[in-house]
């Protein structure tokens, strides 16, 4: 990995407080000038740290209200075809390949429990074992990693 300086940390920060920051505010924030902090930008995205930008959405007043978290065990034998389907699938926000009895951690969002129960049942038909956690609420929403703490190992 490059060297990041005290600059690029705090534009990382920054831009994962809000993308939309301007690049104005950004460099009064820095203390550059605004073709200074576009160039550091462009260079932070070039070395594929800043990978994108997202718009955070809540996804209750679009109606899901069903947050969930399934536990999958899929052998690893079927993980191409698994790794295919779920890629597919609009209900899924995220999908991480774990450690520990089941193989995949899958993070879910539905408009109401038949939904989610249906979403479900093709899993264990398609692929395997299913160990499904319902969220009542959440402490620490989605957030960037402290880019600080990268220069600490």
């Amino acid at each position: 990995m490059e060297h990041l300086d005290k600059t690029d940390i705090q534009l990382i920060k920054l831009l994962q407080e809000n993308a939309r920051y301007s690049l104005k505010m950004l460099s009064e924030k820095v203390n550059l000038s605004t073709p200074a902090v576009s160039t550091r930008i462009d260079k932070l995205q070039t070395m594929g740290i800043i990978k994108g930008y997202t718009a955070i959405v809540d996804q209750l007043k679009l109606g899901f209200i069903i947050t969930a978290f399934i536990n999958l065990e899929v052998p690893p034998k079927g993980k191409p075809e698994f790794y295919e389907y779920i890629e597919t699938c609009p209900n899924v926000l995220e999908c991480n390949c774990v450690t520990g009895n089941y193989s995949m951690l899958i993070k879910v969002a539905f408009k109401n429990t038949i939904e989610l129960d249906t979403f479900i049942g093709i899993l264990q038909k398609k692929f395997g074992v299913t160990n499904t956690l319902l969220v009542f609420s959440t402490a620490v929403e989605p957030r960037g990693v402290d880019p600080s703490l990268a220069e600490k190992s």
